[in-house]
């Protein structure tokens, strides 16, 4: 009498075809969690930018109308380290939370590994290196002689900020993440634009997103910034010149270059 054996297992077919579907399953859906990924990175970081400008309407409602003192990208020494000179410690007894000031877009730029102050040091983001994922526009924050500086130079010139003389203060930005995906070479040939797409050692540009960027206005309202006509389109000084707007004194020739 026979007797009946069971089979076990798969066989190489079947196993093939587990995997084939498991490749397409996965091809479908990892581009989506990357998509949701990002989605809930742009949400974070325009929480934060929002959170920005009520400090810093907090801060010049205790400064009649006078805006911060303008510091930018000051490593030396770099950020968490005494004496460091940076716009956002200045909001710090308002905003009363150091980490707003990270955007969880921020990964750094290839300049960190090359800056003189950051040498020796850990700093894979900007915020780390500098304090900040944001950049304070610079002719929407009060410059002062001896004081303000930016790259560790100090400025020899004053020029006082007064948020009440700010023409347009819903169209004109005070602060935007640091990074844009419209700063790549792909977008900004030669560099001549936007200056953060260049040969190294001046190779700034790294993408924080695919899409944009939050920015903050002199209203304290923040948006979700996605292309360069949106971003050239803002008023960057308190007379209301828009970023793209053509300025033959600047290395770019827009506004851009002498208030960014």
């Amino acid at each position: 009498m026979k007797t009946r054996t069971d089979k076990s297992g798969f066989t190489l077919i079947e196993l093939l075809v587990v995997i084939a579907i498991i490749a397409i399953l996965a091809a479908i859906l990892f581009p989506v969690f990357a998509q949701a990924k990002e989605a809930a990175k742009k949400t974070a970081c325009l929480s934060n930018a929002r959170q920005i400008g009520l400090a810093v309407k907090l801060y010049i409602g205790d400064y009649d109308d006078g805006m911060p003192i303008f510091y930018a990208y000051n490593s030396i020494p770099p950020a968490g380290q005494a004496g460091h000179k940076g716009t956002e410690l200045l909001l710090l007894p308002y905003s009363k939370n150091q980490q707003i000031f990270r955007s969880p877009l921020d990964v750094g730029s290839p300049y960190l590994s090359v800056d003189e102050g950051l040498l020796g040091g850990s700093y894979d983001t900007y915020w780390k290196a500098y304090g900040t994922s944001y950049r304070f526009g610079h002719c929407m924050f009060s410059t002062v002689a001896g004081e303000s500086s930016q790259n560790n130079q100090v400025y020899d010139t004053t020029a006082l900020v007064n948020e009440g003389a700010v023409e347009f203060p819903a169209d004109t930005r005070v602060i935007r993440i640091e990074m844009f995906p419209f700063f790549s070479s792909k977008a900004d040939r030669d560099c001549a634009r936007y200056g953060y797409d260049c040969p190294p050692p001046g190779n700034y540009f790294r993408e924080w997103g695919k899409t944009g960027g939050s920015m903050i206005f002199s209203d304290s309202h923040a948006r979700y910034v996605s292309g360069s006509a949106q971003f050239d389109e803002a008023r960057v000084d308190p007379f209301g010149h828009r970023s793209g707007e053509t300025n033959a004194q600047s290395w770019s020739g827009t506004w851009y270059g002498v208030c960014d």
